[in-house]
């Protein structure tokens, strides 16, 4: 199948647009190497529910509701009210829950009560959930000055504040010292009695029945892997998952980050903190990937000179890492995606998380290729670039060189800028607490920026010329000051953390600049950004990537405070207005997703597995409503 015939996008609704990934090299896979992303993506799938039960605890009574009510009603499914109970469904679906999944906004159902209770008998309290608007109205509230945990629909936390649950954690992590596993990570928080208790998160606890699923498949996995090392990571990760000892998820993330031969490669489990408000606890997410050989060779270039780029970058020396370790990247081909990771996905992953692992050990980066390749295709010719970008040289130097720096700078991003740098002794990797993931992300994209407009990517072969950076450096400013706006509703704050991290980097250059580098202008009505000196606003990101690692490494939680509530937050309104306007006009999604491929395995007379089937056809509706008949063993 060429490009030609594969059809990336589907089904659109909301604001939201879903596409089709290709599992490029499919072919190319041994059998064993087929069957074991099979089992994997079977691991992968079954952990849905947990996901939906994280992000509220009304998620999943909600979606089973409603699919009753969707499969079951007998009127007129064109209907005005059924369409608008079909999409809220659908957005439930795509958002793992009745939150939006960047904006964490409640969603307004457009149909009425009566509308649903006729359909089916719900119960009380849900009604009341989907149709009060000030019902947990938030799934993550970051709003400063507020009690994060209690006006937070996330299941992390039960009958707890922040104060309370921010000292626990500092008590534990007071004396553990400084190769103190992720308390926390894995587990609710709640009181009794007056008495705050951890339930963990294993076979033997909160989610035993879906876990045990996952450790079903993970086992099936094992005796297939592509050798011992890859055998040794699943039997840590099925020891963690079956006891929630956390230090095993410490061995499981050391052996992991060694496990660099063969060619497939997953991640499951509880491993990012977004979605906590102060970002202690992680949800569950899956992917199976496997690599891309030929776009790897551009990964493992940069990974080779990993120590160069550390050494030569902008920070303070004392922020350095004088060795840097276990540095490995390869841009891959997702072959399945989820929980928090489905339908929405990151492009490019950068694991593991805990600092003292990434100092001692190194770390693994992905940039997932296929992915990437997915929303370029989809977006082209779609008239994006005519009504944003300022002249049609600019157009030309971006239709030329985008798709090349979107790619390497995420590989900087992934590969080097989450591992660059070190936190100074005695420094907690969770000293910023709710603004950690928003300074973390400011730094991995001012590394990447920083370094893409560097001679060093030319004499490497990553860059054709001296030119191709400036592309990137458009494209970000330009969505960190207006386009990612697109995604943002009217008097709104901006709240997701790379959204935040974005505008913090663009905000803070344009005032730095003094009107030398760049600056918002006016053509016809309209407003654009204009670059007048890229080398100066290269110095810029020189200057900030500095400051920001300064407060990642001291702990700054003021400095950290104050940089994200001064140029991350805010929206300016009549701005905001002129670009939801003009985006509407191009009817487009401002949000993508992406289908899973369906894998069936073929058998012989003998029931034995001959080849790996992979499917691309199942719609939305299909794929999800599959997921919830076949992957859903409990309620939590």
């Amino acid at each position: 199948m060429n490009d030609n015939d594969f059809n990336y996008s589907g089904e659109r609704f909301a604001d939201l647009q879903m596409l089709r990934y290709r599992l490029d090299g499919w072919d190319s896979l041994t059998l064993r190497q087929k069957k074991y992303i099979y089992c994997l993506a079977e691991a992968t799938l079954w952990g849905r529910d947990i996901t939906f039960d994280q992000f509220g605890k009304y998620n999943l009574r909600i979606r089973r509701t409603l699919e009753q009510a969707w499969l079951g009603y007998k009127g007129d499914r064109q209907s005005e009210e059924f369409i608008a109970m079909e999409t809220y469904l659908k957005r439930v679906w795509f958002s793992n829950g009745i939150y939006h999944h960047y904006g964490c906004d409640k969603f307004v159902p457009g149909f009425s009560r009566a509308f649903l209770t006729n359909i089916i008998e719900v119960d009380d309290d849900v009604l009341e959930v989907m149709f009060n608007p000030d019902i947990l109205p938030k799934r993550v509230n970051k709003q400063d000055g507020e009690d994060l945990i209690a006006t937070s629909a996330v299941t992390f936390y039960d009958g707890v504040s922040q104060t309370e649950a921010e000292q626990y954690y500092q008590q534990m992590k007071h004396e553990a010292g400084d190769e103190a596993p992720s308390f926390g990570l894995n587990s609710t928080l709640t009181k009794r009695d007056g008495e705050l208790i951890e339930e963990r998160w294993s076979a033997q606890g909160k989610y035993a029945k879906t876990i045990e699923k996952i450790v079903y498949w993970l086992d099936k996995a094992k005796p297939l892997a592509e050798n011992d090392n890859q055998k040794t990571v699943i039997g840590l990760l099925t020891d963690y998952y079956k006891t929630g000892d956390l230090r095993l998820f410490d061995d499981y993330s050391v052996a992991w980050v060694k496990a660099t031969e063969g060619r497939v490669d997953f991640i499951n489990g509880f491993i990012e903190v977004y979605n906590d408000p102060i970002g202690l606890k992680a949800s569950w997410e899956g992917i199976v990937h496997y690599k891309d050989l030929v776009a790897t060779e551009r990964t493992q270039k940069i990974c080779a000179a990993a120590q160069w780029f550390e050494d030569h970058s902008p920070v303070d020396a004392r922020f350095k890492k004088p060795v840097v370790k276990g540095v490995t990247a390869n841009v891959v081909c997702a072959a399945m995606l989820g929980g928090d990771e489905y339908p929405s996905t990151a492009i490019g992953i950068n694991l593991p998380n805990a600092d003292w692992i990434r100092a001692k050990h190194g770390s693994k980066s992905i940039t997932i290729g296929n992915l990437t390749d997915a929303y370029n295709k989809a977006a082209r010719g779609n008239g994006f670039r005519q009504e944003f970008v300022i002249d049609q040289q600019t157009i030309d130097l971006i239709d030329k060189y985008a798709d090349l720096t979107d790619d390497l700078h995420t590989d900087l991003h992934e590969c080097l800028g989450h591992g660059s740098g070190q936190l100074l002794p005695g420094v907690s990797g969770d000293a910023l607490k709710n603004y950690g993931n928003t300074i973390e992300e400011a730094r991995a994209d001012l590394f990447g920026l920083y370094y893409i407009a560097d001679e060093k990517l030319i004499e490497m072969g990553l860059l054709p010329d001296g030119e191709a950076w400036k592309a990137q450096y458009y494209t970000y400013m330009m969505n960190g000051m207006m386009t990612q706006l697109t995604r943002i509703e009217p008097g709104r704050d901006i709240e997701e953390a790379h959204m935040r991290n974005r505008s913090l980097i663009a905000h803070w250059c344009m005032e730095h600049g003094n009107g030398e580098a760049m600056q918002l202008t006016t053509r016809e009505g309209k407003t654009f950004l204009k670059i007048d000196d890229y080398g100066r606003l290269r110095q810029l990101v020189a200057e900030l990537l500095a400051e920001i690692q300064r407060i990642k490494s001291e702990g700054d939680y003021e400095a950290a405070r104050q940089m994200v509530e001064r140029y991350a937050v805010k929206v300016d309104k009549r701005l905001h207005e002129e670009i939801l306007d003009r985006y509407k006009r191009l009817n487009l999604a401002p949000y993508k997703g992406f289908l899973n491929p369906r894998m069936t395995p073929l058998r012989d007379a003998n029931g034995e597995i001959t080849d790996i089937e992979i499917d691309y056809d199942e719609s939305y509706a299909e794929q999800m409503m599959r997921y919830s008949r076949d992957y859903s063993v409990e309620t939590f």
